[in-house]
């Protein structure tokens, strides 16, 4: 069975064996996350990922880190609706 088998049908163990390929640190997701949301919002996430190599890995294994990327989203989405 490959590895991507094995996480596709297994969270948990997904995230003991750990991405794939690059990953970011805490520290390296903090100082990166406004840009990798703003990617986010005007590309498409693929396309965040190019620029901001090692983020989404990354937001899959910290849920800290995913926390603060879901509220960012949700703060920047909230806040260009309240201009419009």
């Amino acid at each position: 069975m490959s590895r991507t088998a094995r996480t596709d049908h297994d969270p948990l163990l997904a995230r003991l064996l750990g991405p794939e390929g690059p990953e970011l640190t805490c520290e390296q997701c903090f100082d990166h996350l406004d840009r990798y949301v703003e990617l986010e919002l005007s590309l498409t996430r693929p396309e965040a990922d190019e620029r901001v190599p090692g983020m989404h890995a990354h937001l899959q294994g910290c849920p800290a880190c995913h926390q603060d990327h879901e509220s960012l989203i949700a703060f920047v989405v909230e806040e260009r609706a309240s201009r419009a």
